[in-house]
């Protein structure tokens, strides 16, 4: 799912979610045996390793030394290692880099381990586990609970665009793209050299399917026959790709807030201005229920005042927080965030209370952030770090874990960028873009008058980059895996519920789909009864029939 980036400079600075003081202890390629049954290494003649292919066993043989994590604020339970991979899989002996890993341990005896990827592209695992892991305490019944930096993200090799960020940003923000787009895209092509040169060898090696195979060397260090796996919103798309990549390693797998592996970036842009404008009615008729609604209480009034109040700031903005201009397409893009949870929605009101009573950005501010993850209840505590070069694609060996200071603030985005577009093969020529902003503009406004403008932009993004894979359009169908349990929730904002049911279609007769008729991004934070069937398949195998259903969560915070 593509997600939008944010554009206002003083959000920009905050752009990812702080890496939490992290330092990362672990190892490198075989080390002494002294690792429990759990964490042995596979064996040379393994099937792993001769499906690995040539010159991959080094890999494959490798066992992971776990310690505590030494950080700002790191739960004193969460152990940390790491894992090493090839930067080019076609060369195995070339480069090399290392994946962050954090897990809990299982309480008692442990069947193996179960793999998170929490979304995005581009946030940090070991940070969101961190921050985010009560949620997944249930699993530990049974399992390591066990998460990682993709390649490029966090502490794994990060990349970063170093000042062309900003460029990026200005040139793909509403108003500047769609003005000008021919002085946009050559914005965009000069940018995209600058991430070549602050990012390193690794960004020519990023994206999903390379992930995935990064995935498999985990499964094999962690020392699981079969990859056990629980991925959100990116995270399916990546899961779909390992499954597709390694189908006879395939495990307990769900696929929850389901991704497309079809659809260009254009329709993507479409389908999420649709999705948040549908939250966003929803969060108003919940919302004029309540007397302290600050657009009163009659919703389709509601409606309108929201879309004039969007053209208001754009016209006249008012003073941010930072003192800064904040626009209307400041608040659509806070508005967007704090739809992914219905537990937002009474922060939400207050956060529109304060705009419209006393001229205060501060609430909405406090929800912007730069990409779409799993929407964990306990918020992280936020900071920048100073952007770093990346090593010069000359330099040889290896590249072990990064410093936690050394993250560059603009990883997220970066990172982001990088992924979604290694993901996706389209690449319109200048004029063919050019051509059809127009018609892609009024498409973008008639899916959502609040979000159409919005989420337009995020055609450009890939312009000057290289061509994408043509694998995952092409190649991730009709798989022979054992059965897994995609998860699509009707009133998702990011990934509409089709995308569940498409995917299902394309995967064949092992995915099986739960509907979940609720509120917000994915549905195991949010949904009791997801969240039962999804632990009862992981742990017991207990598999619910296809096209089964989980009703409306009717209590909890989002409730007056």
């Amino acid at each position: 799912m593509q997600a939008k980036l944010e554009t206002r400079r003083s959000v920009r600075r905050c752009a990812v979610t702080g890496a939490l003081g992290l330092a990362l202890l672990g190892t490198g390629l075989p080390t002494a045996n002294t690792a429990n049954a759990a964490n042995a290494a596979t064996p040379v003649d393994s099937p792993a390793v001769r499906d690995a292919g040539s010159g991959l066993s080094r890999f494959y043989d490798q066992r992971i030394k776990w310690s505590a994590c030494d950080g700002t604020e790191m739960p004193k339970d969460l152990q940390c290692g790491k894992v090493t991979v090839p930067v080019d899989y076609a060369r195995p002996k070339g480069r090399t880099l290392d994946i962050a890993l954090a897990r809990y341990r299982a309480t008692g005896d442990s069947r193996g381990s179960v793999l998170l990827n929490f979304g995005g592209p581009g946030g940090s695992g070991v940070n969101e586990l961190a921050v985010g892991g009560k949620e997944f305490m249930h699993l530990t019944n049974g399992y390591d609970v066990v998460t990682f930096d993709p390649r490029g993200v966090g502490r794994s090799s990060p990349v970063s665009c170093g000042p062309a960020t900003l460029k990026i940003m200005e040139a793909t923000d509403t108003d500047e793209g769609t003005a000008d787009p021919e002085e946009a895209l050559d914005r965009l092509r000069d940018a995209a050299a600058e991430c070549v040169k602050y990012s390193g060898p690794v960004l020519r090696h990023i994206g999903t399917v390379d992930a995935a195979r990064d995935m498999d060397v985990m499964r094999a260090a962690l020392g699981d026959d079969r990859l056990n796996y629980l991925g959100f919103s990116y995270g399916t798309r990546l899961g779909a790709v390992y499954a597709a990549r390694f189908p006879d390693k395939v495990g307990r797998m769900v696929l929850d807030g389901v991704d497309t592996l079809t659809e260009p970036l254009t329709e993507q842009g479409l389908a999420g201005a649709r999705g948040q404008q549908t939250a966003l009615d929803n969060f108003l008729d919940w919302c004029v229920e309540d007397v302290a609604c600050p657009f009163g209480q009659d919703a389709r009034s509601a409606r309108d005042q929201v879309v004039r109040l969007v053209g208001s700031l754009d016209s006249d903005p008012v003073p941010s927080a930072f003192g800064e201009p904040f626009t209307g397409q400041d608040m659509v893009g806070a508005i967007g965030q704090a739809l992914y949870s219905r537990e937002l929605w009474p922060s939400l009101e207050r956060a529109l209370a304060q705009l419209l009573e006393a001229g205060d950005t501060g609430g909405l501010e406090s929800f912007s952030s730069g990409g779409v993850t799993f929407p964990v209840r306990a918020p992280g505590r936020a900071s920048g770090h100073a952007p770093v070069r990346a090593p010069a694609p000359q330099d040889k060996g290896g590249a072990g874990l990064t410093d936690e200071e050394d993250v560059p603030m603009d990883n997220l985005p970066a990172a982001l960028m990088a992924i979604n577009c290694a993901d996706d093969p389209d690449r319109p020529t200048a004029a063919q873009v050019t051509a059809s902003l127009g018609r892609l503009r009024a498409r973008y406004e008639e899916a959502s008058p609040v979000f159409g403008r919005y989420r337009l932009t995020q055609v450009l993004m890939c312009y000057g980059r290289p061509k994408g894979t043509d694998y995952i359009r092409d190649e991730v169908k009709d798989l022979d895996t054992a059965k897994m349990l995609l998860v699509g929730t009707r009133g998702d904002p990011a990934t509409p519920y089709r995308w569940t049911t498409e995917t299902a279609d394309r995967l064949g007769p092992s995915a099986v789909v739960l509907d979940n008729r609720g509120e917000g991004h994915t549905g195991y934070a949010s949904s009791e009864c997801v969240h039962r069937k999804v632990d009862d398949f992981l742990l017991y195998g207990s598999l619910p029939p296809d096209g089964s259903s989980c009703g409306p969560e009717s209590a909890g915070e989002g409730s007056h």
